[in-house]
């Protein structure tokens, strides 16, 4: 049985215009939002670990992107080899796991005070591909980050995958290569197998549409939890 509706993840390859539905989606729900970000990029980020923001403000100052963020593609992690090169990553890995949880936290407070939120990307949606789901060759650092994030971290209770030809895809963000958006748009959809609620959202719409649909999506969900409720109260009536 799906948990009730608290948490919105919106999630998709580069492209799919996630930012903009999540910025429009708390006008038209019909209950109090918040909106968290909860993507690998730090610079798109409003909430941080202090020691995230220093590190953020130092690859600023380098021009360089911010360390300790595991690739979502699943690639090896580089830098010095033997113990000591190892023992760096992890130190690494530990961080960034850490401003995980921290953004995880802020999303829990929202939720306590009985709003709904609705999250900008998904750590758990985000690196499913990559580190949660079963694969072989897949180094211990991203086996530990895989396993918290699987059995431990908090899961989304419904996930708005925008989906789009690559070759939308593409012309919209042309940062990455076809393939990498080809794999990237693959490892969205294979959600729907993996996690309990995901509903696939015709990106190439216009914005209004968009919005329209994962607006309908949630009402959708919190008519099904208001259903609930009222069966379980008929039931303890009874």
């Amino acid at each position: 049985m799906n948990r009730r509706l608290r948490t919105v993840a919106v999630v998709g390859p580069d492209g799919a215009g996630k930012s903009a539905v999540v910025a429009a989606l708390p006008n038209v729900v019909a209950v109090p939002t918040k909106t968290v970000y909860l993507g690998v990029n730090l610079f798109a980020s409003g909430s941080m670990l202090p020691t995230t923001r220093l590190a953020r403000a130092l690859k600023r100052r380098d021009g360089d992107a911010a360390p300790g963020i595991p690739a979502r593609d699943g690639t090896p992690a580089t830098g010095r080899r033997g113990l000591i090169g190892t023992g760096r990553r992890l130190l690494r890995l530990l961080a960034w796991i850490g401003e995980e949880w921290y953004r995880a936290v802020i999303v829990q407070r929202h939720v306590r005070n009985g709003v709904l939120v609705i999250c900008d990307r998904h750590f758990v949606c985000d690196y499913y591909a990559a580190d949660i789901a079963p694969r072989e060759g897949r180094s211990l650092l991203r086996r530990i980050h895989g396993w918290q994030l699987g059995h431990l971290y908090p899961k989304p209770d419904l996930v708005l995958v925008l989906d789009a030809p690559v070759e939308v895809l593409h012309a919209r963000k042309q940062e990455d290569h076809v393939d990498v958006l080809a794999q990237r748009r693959a490892d969205y959809l294979a959600l729907r197998g993996a996690l309990p609620a995901v509903v696939v959202i015709d990106a190439t719409q216009s914005l209004e549409a968009v919005v329209e649909a994962a607006a309908a999506a949630i009402a959708e969900r919190l008519r099904s939890d208001a259903r609930v409720d009222r069966a379980a109260a008929a039931s303890k009536a009874g």
